[in-house]
């Protein structure tokens, strides 16, 4: 009995599609992560702001009250929270919106 191995074309016609496939799914999957992240990022600086709201509210100060991250930690906020790609949250004052170098407007 005669043994049937696979051809070089076979091989390569096959190594052809899988690289077909990948040069259409990689970018796809690079911007749904992206975009996951962006999501994660807006709403821990949602999360700030709401934590900088009450700490304005509860302790009497004005919109231009710069409050501190132990000032909201862990009275508002139960952990202090990170951005998923490393950017370090500018908590600005409580009439200004939290910011975040990756992924918010200056």
């Amino acid at each position: 009995m005669k043994k049937r191995a696979f051809t070089l074309v076979e091989i390569m016609i096959v190594v052809l599609v899988i690289s077909l496939l990948l040069t259409i799914a990689v970018p796809q999957w690079m911007k749904v992560r992206d975009s996951s992240r962006q999501n994660a990022c807006d709403e821990n600086r949602g999360k700030i702001d709401q934590a900088k709201t009450l700490w304005t509210q509860n302790t009497g100060q004005d919109g231009t009250a710069v409050p501190t991250v132990p000032d909201l930690v862990p009275d508002y906020l139960q952990r202090w929270p990170t951005c998923p790609t490393g950017g370090i949250y500018d908590i600005r004052s409580g009439d200004e919106s939290c910011h975040c170098p990756h992924h918010s407007p200056p």
